[in-house]
This record gives structure tokens, C-alpha cells and sequence, in this order.
């Protein structure tokens, strides 16, 4: 292993160990070392890092801008152990990042979103929906995490939603406004059909918690086959 090959597994390792996946870089990290190594290059040099960056050449500058992104974080870090070491300036690849504009809706359209959910035929799935949609408006929770919320993840009395990720154990705090934490009268799960004749305002209903649940069952079935995704045509940010 040469000592740029260290470098690399080291900066990795450090990166992952706060919470970045940094899928991209471990694929193309090692890719950048053999390229300086092939060039008789003992670090990273911005003409040598520009131009394999710049590979393959039928791609497009996104891609190109990504490469180098991955180039400058590593650059960036290991001159802090060699001096010598040169840092790629931005910019470089005249990439651009098209964001659909945000629609902010109005509180006439919620309104009518939650009477068109109220008025479905199941009073279960009534119930379901206008929850979920008043929960996703009044805390700007994702839909993800919204779905995935397990009964200890709701305190209506502290008015307090905790949101878990697994994958890294880590979780957030989401504070509800008293209006909201008064608005579900009852926590009642999807099998118990015990519901009212007609849906109540602001029934929240949310899964039971299984620790042995559909995502293992899913982990300890067979798998047909693996997919190595790489991703291309993403922002020059992308894995950072």
C-alpha cells in the first residue's frame, strides 16, 4: 500500500466516523491515487486533479464538477499533513444544479386537502390520511419520517415528536405547537378496528414498533442478486 493509498483510508475512515457514507469517494478516491501515482506524482497536484476529474470525456461537466469536489475535500485534508499538497480551485466545470422551485401552500389549500382526506370511504383511512397531511403541515416533517414514526416516538403530553434514524443512531427533536398536540384525541393502531362511526378530527395513527420487523424479514431473505450502484450526473456536492 502506498502512502497516498494510507491517506485515503485514513481521511475515509475519519469522514464516516462523523456520520458521512461517502459512498462516491470510496469508488473514486482510489482511482485519483492511481492516476497521480501513474503521472510519478507524490501528492495532489491541481493540474493532475483538473484533469482526471475531467475523465471520461464524453460525460457531462456535473459529473466532471463532481470528480473534482471529491478531489478538493481530500486535497483539502491531506495538505494538512503535506504542505506540498495542492488544493483544485472551484468552479473549475461550469456545472449547474436545476431545483424545481418550492409551492407554498396556502391555508385554504390544506384546509381543503384535510376535508377531500376526511371524506374518504374508510373511516380508517380517513382518519389516517387527514392525520399524516396535518402532521406533515404543521411540522414541516418529512413524509419518511411522518410514515415511519412508531407509538414511543409520539409524546402528546411534553408535546414532543422524536424522529430516529437507524443507520447511524442518531435522532432529532421535533417540538409540536400546543394546537397540534392537542389536535389527536387517541393513538389507536391499524389493527384494532375499534373506530368511531364517523372519522374523528385529528386521529393520529402510527405504527407499532417491531425491533424483528419487515426491514430484518427483508435483510434475512435470499437475494436474487446485488446492484453496485454508482451514481453519475448529480451535484458537484454529491457524497460531501
Amino acid at each position: 500500500m502506498s502512502a497516498l493509498d494510507a491517506h485515503v483510508e485514513d481521511y475515509l475512515r475519519l469522514r464516516r466516523a462523523l456520520g458521512f457514507k461517502l459512498e462516491r469517494h470510496g469508488l473514486v478516491l482510489p482511482q485519483l491515487v492511481a492516476y497521480l501515482e501513474a503521472a510519478g506524482a507524490a501528492t495532489v497536484t491541481s493540474e493532475l486533479a483538473i484533469a482526471w476529474a475531467g475523465l471520461p470525456k464524453g460525460a457531462r461537466p456535473n459529473h466532471w464538477a463532481a470528480r473534482l469536489a471529491v478531489a478538493r475535500g481530500f486535497a483539502r485534508y491531506l495538505q494538512t499533513i503535506d504542505p506540498a499538497t495542492e488544493v483544485p480551485p472551484p468552479g473549475v466545470f461550469p456545472a449547474r444544479r436545476h431545483r424545481p422551485t418550492p409551492y407554498l401552500w396556502s391555508q385554504e389549500e390544506i384546509r381543503r386537502l384535510l376535508e377531500g382526506a376526511r371524506a374518504l370511504r374508510s373511516p380508517l383511512r380517513a382518519a389516517t390520511h387527514e392525520a399524516l397531511f396535518g402532521l406533515l403541515a404543521t411540522t414541516g416533517m418529512r413524509l419518511g419520517e411522518a410514515i415511519g414514526l412508531g407509538r414511543d416516538d409520539v409524546d402528546l403530553v411534553a408535546g414532543v415528536i422524536t424522529i430516529r434514524e437507524a443507520k447511524f443512531d442518531r435522532f432529532r427533536l421535533v417540538p409540536l405547537h400546543p394546537t397540534t398536540a392537542e389536535a389527536p384525541v387517541s393513538l389507536r393502531c391499524p389493527a384494532r378496528p375499534a373506530l368511531p362511526a364517523a372519522p374523528l378530527d385529528g386521529v393520529l395513527l402510527v405504527r407499532r414498533r417491531h425491533p424483528t420487523g419487515a426491514k430484518q424479514r427483508r435483510q434475512d431473505a435470499p437475494q436474487d442478486h446485488d446492484v453496485d450502484r454508482y451514481p453519475h450526473g448529480d451535484g458537484p456536492t454529491a457524497g460531501t
